[in-house]
């Protein structure tokens, strides 16, 4: 049993709780038995809502968002898209001349950023790729002759 002291008034009431049983409970207040009758609160009742699928983005036209990118040109080595994301940035312009490990372009995807670097040294010949487009994974991004 617990038991309480509780001062109302000015009255001192020694309270003890003893066993309760469903919602009646056992209380002595100062040496007299009670049977109390505790209220029964409902359950709270969960709304779990899932959300539905959003149909997949599409132009005025009708095309979806996620376009392929232009093929590479003929010869040189095409720096491809590791994985689906959004262009970010692009840190080169044609014409530039650039190392392998260089940064050539910023892909988000996943909510990362990843750094695409070039695979080569060589010189930019063509950029297929436009900031803010999305991508698919195997897109070719640009070309290095």
């Amino acid at each position: 049993m617990k038991e309480y002291k509780y001062k109302i008034n000015g009255n001192v009431y020694n309270v003890s709780v003893g066993d309760i049983e469903d919602n009646i409970a056992q209380v002595e207040v100062n040496g007299t038995p009670y049977k109390v009758e505790l209220e029964k609160k409902a359950a709270p009742v969960k709304v779990v809502s899932t959300p539905r699928p959003a149909a997949a983005p599409r132009t005025a036209s009708g095309d979806k968002v996620i376009a392929k990118a232009a093929p590479a040109a003929t010869g040189g080595y095409a720096v491809k898209a590791p994985l689906p994301g959004v262009v970010m940035s692009i840190n080169v312009k044609v014409g530039d001349t650039v190392k392998a490990a260089d940064t050539v372009l910023v892909l988000e995807a996943m909510k990362m950023e990843n750094a695409i670097h070039a695979g080569r040294d060589g010189k930019v010949a063509a950029i297929n790729a436009v900031a803010g487009n999305s991508v698919l994974e195997g897109d070719v991004l640009l070309t290095i002759e």
